[in-house]
This record gives C-alpha cells, sequence and structure tokens, in this order.
C-alpha cells in the first residue's frame, strides 16, 4: 500500500542499529505494524515520519503474511519487545550507551535496571518519563531535551507510541545527530513485567492485539484494534492479492 519496508530479519536490524551508533552515523529505525500502515495512508504528517526513517521493519504478522500474499515477502517479523533485549546485549558487548525515554512513571528505571541485571556490562546512560502533554509544553520539552542531550546517549530507546514517539526522535536528532533512536512502543512495560507478553502461538496467529486488550480493556485500544484495525487488516489483504493479481498479469503480458 507504499509504505516503505526493509526487507531485514531481526539480526540484521540489530547489527544495523549498532553499527550506525558504533560510527556516529545517526539512525532511526521505526518497528510498524497494521495501525502504522493505515496512518501511512491517511495522514501526510505521519506518512512523511515513515518516509524519513532509515529503517522500517514489520513489527506484526499480518505484515508478514500480506508480504507473502503479494509475493514479496518478509524474513520475518522483527519486534521492538524483542529488539531491545538484543540491541542491549550487542550494547554491552560494544560499550555502547542505552539511553530509555517514555513509559508510565518509573518504568524506564525499571527497565534500566531489568537489562543490567540481564547484561551487566551495559551503559545506562538515563532514563526519562515527560508527564502527559510535554509536546505541548515548551518547558517541558526543553527540559527533555536537555536530560538527553546531557546523557549523549549512542542509543535511545523511545516508548510513547506512533507517532508521539517518532515525532520527538525526529526533533532529537537534530540535537544528538550520531545517536540510534529506536521507537518501542510498550515495549519497556513488557521488560519490567508490568504488561506480559502474549504466548509464542498467540504471536504466531496475529492474536497479540487481543492479549494486549484484554490486559488493557480501555476505549483506546477497543477502537485502535477492533474498529480501525480490523476492517483495515482486511483492505491490507485484499491490496496485497491484487499487487499479486497485477504481477502475475505484468509478467504473462512480457513472456507473451
Amino acid at each position: 500500500m507504499g509504505a516503505p519496508m526493509d526487507v531485514v530479519s531481526e539480526p540484521d536490524a540489530v547489527r544495523a542499529i549498532v553499527h550506525a551508533a558504533e560510527e556516529g552515523r545517526g539512525h532511526w529505525t521505526i518497528t510498524a505494524n497494521v495501525d502504522h500502515i493505515r496512518r501511512y495512508q491517511r495522514d501526510p504528517a505521519q506518512r512523511r515520519l515513515i518516509d524519513e526513517a532509515d529503517l522500517v521493519v514489520a513489527d506484526g504478522m499480518p505484515l508478514i503474511w500480506a508480504s507473502r500474499l503479494a509475493g514479496d515477502p518478509l524474513p520475518e517479523r522483527v519486534s521492538g519487545s524483542s529488539m531491545v533485549w538484543s540491541i542491549c546485549e550487542a550494547a554491552s558487548a560494544r560499550r555502547q550507551s542505552v539511553f530509555l525515554l517514555g513509559g508510565d512513571r518509573g518504568v524506564a528505571e525499571r527497565a534500566a535496571k531489568v537489562f543490567q541485571d540481564r547484561y551487566p556490562g551495559l551503559e545506562i546512560a538515563g532514563t526519562a518519563c515527560p508527564p502527559v502533554g510535554f509536546e505541548s509544553d515548551a518547558h517541558e520539552l526543553e527540559r527533555l531535551r536537555r536530560h538527553v542531550c546531557d546523557a549523549n546517549p549512542r542509543i535511545v530507546f523511545v516508548a510513547l507510541g506512533f507517532p508521539k514517539q517518532d515525532l520527538l526522535i525526529r526533533d532529537l536528532r537534530s540535537l544528538l545527530p550520531s545517536a540510534s533512536f529506536l521507537g518501542v512502543g510498550i515495549s519497556l512495560s513488557y521488560a519490567t513485567g508490568d504488561l506480559s507478553r502474549p504466548p509464542g502461538w498467540m504471536c504466531q496467529l496475529g492474536l497479540e492485539w487481543a492479549y494486549r486488550l484484554w490486559q488493557e480493556p480501555t476505549r483506546r485500544l477497543a477502537r485502535r484494534y477492533l474498529i480501525d484495525g480490523m476492517p483495515f487488516a482486511l483492505r491490507l489483504t485484499v491490496s496485497a492479492a491484487r499487487h499479486r493479481t497485477l504481477r502475475s498479469t505484468v509478467s504473462d503480458n512480457w513472456q507473451d
């Protein structure tokens, strides 16, 4: 449906992120799911965010299935909730500092301890949990900028949800042009155990959304998954099937 998607495995993505941090090249990764693609279709401002990112990975089985149906298969799901661990492991081995930003109050600090307990050599440059509405408060936004810049991390996890986390990443990149940024959504709460990750079989069936909604039965998530998400997932499937049919038709005509 027009959105860019990199054909990478999780190890590929982790290498790209950590190598960029080592070399000081600056890097921005978006872990995209069906809701990202829906927003890409509807909102030019959110489309620009995804188009500007250095790496866009498929964080959702519906995207993997659609790619296969379209005849352009992606190798695997690359989830933010898994990559935070892989990146922390690699950062620990390579002495790359990590900053944790976002999540509910106290989550980033607890996640930092969890990661350091797992990877004792990991350097946590700092943590921050901006208050609700910080993006509209010039004082809070400036205070957050100073906090992150003073820490001078090599890798930054931003856990605020799309598009808020990526709007902030775009802002912070101008101040920390050599850092690698990764939007991780709810991943820090998974790391701390504040939210439990769905069983593997649910992930394979693309039912993470149902497990999340069961844990957090809020109106916001119900609208995102049931009202907006499910109909759009059907549109995505139809689009993928149409793409494959058109490719086949073009191929047949070329051979003729």
